[in-house]
């Protein structure tokens, strides 16, 4: 469990710390000035939050990675599989995966609940963050921006590195027949006594990654959960759509 402290207001995955030429990080709810029920460290800009509040807790957290909001690009999530190459910094839309190759600029997804996946190609030193929820991981969001990759940049399985971020666990993920019955048997699990699904997002997303080709050895996965360590991080479900958001980014130093 995460110390709740004002300090803490990143993770940085343990897979990338070989790599100190890379920023990679994912928020939590602590440090920020956002009110209940954003409190608070809510870095989403599509919430009613107060924008001066999301304006200067982003600042907050692109100031602990020794970076700056000027040098970030995001997009508006549709919960589709688009992939946007970055070249520039900026707020664009429609897509929930982007991936580039150049220096000094972050990319970034918003999540409070879906998976937040970042990847680094450390031979052609490009990146990835792609935000999948169930639809985008039936898409196969993750296999499509690594085809991309490997399209826009040479990118190979052996040379990645990922991470499968902070989420919704298993154990709290229900879902109806009408989504369970679009994934394999293998991820998800039936109540025997309450006849509910379960859909395990983690595993879902890793098996993009390994069908890929890339070492499991070269995949962190984050033991935390929105859900069960929700003082923690932001969960859209335990918290009833009132709650933050969180941004999980990466992207070369200059």
């Amino acid at each position: 469990m995460i110390v709740s402290n004002a300090s803490r207001l990143h993770i940085t995955p343990a897979i990338f710390y070989p790599f100190p030429g890379l920023i990679a990080a994912e928020s939590t709810r602590h440090g920020g000035v956002s009110p209940v029920p954003f409190a608070s460290l809510n870095l989403g800009i599509n919430t009613t939050d107060g924008p001066s509040n999301v304006n200067e807790n982003r600042r907050r957290f692109f100031e602990t990675i020794e970076a700056s909001t000027n040098q970030f690009a995001s997009s508006h999530q549709v919960h589709g599989t688009d992939v946007l190459h970055a070249t520039e910094a900026g707020r664009f839309d429609g897509y929930d995966a982007l991936i580039t190759d150049k220096p000094g600029l972050l990319i970034g997804v918003t999540v409070a609940d879906c998976v937040p996946i970042l990847i680094y190609d450390h031979e052609h030193k490009a990146v990835a963050a792609i935000h999948a929820g169930w639809r985008g991981t039936v898409g196969g969001i993750v296999t499509k921006t690594l085809d991309r990759m490997k399209q826009q940049f040479g990118t190979s399985a052996e040379h990645c590195y990922a991470y499968v971020g902070t989420c919704i666990d298993e154990c709290s993920f229900e879902v109806g027949p009408e989504v369970a019955e679009q994934f394999e048997s293998e991820l998800k699990r039936v109540d025997a006594e309450t006849g509910k699904g379960y859909i395990d997002l983690k595993r879902a997303n890793t098996k993009q990654l390994t069908a890929f080709g890339i070492p499991f050895a070269q995949i962190g996965v984050s033991p935390f959960s929105t859900v069960l360590h929700n003082t923690d991080f932001f969960s859209y479900r335990a918290e009833q759509g009132q709650t933050g958001r969180m941004l999980a980014v990466i992207g070369l130093k200059s």
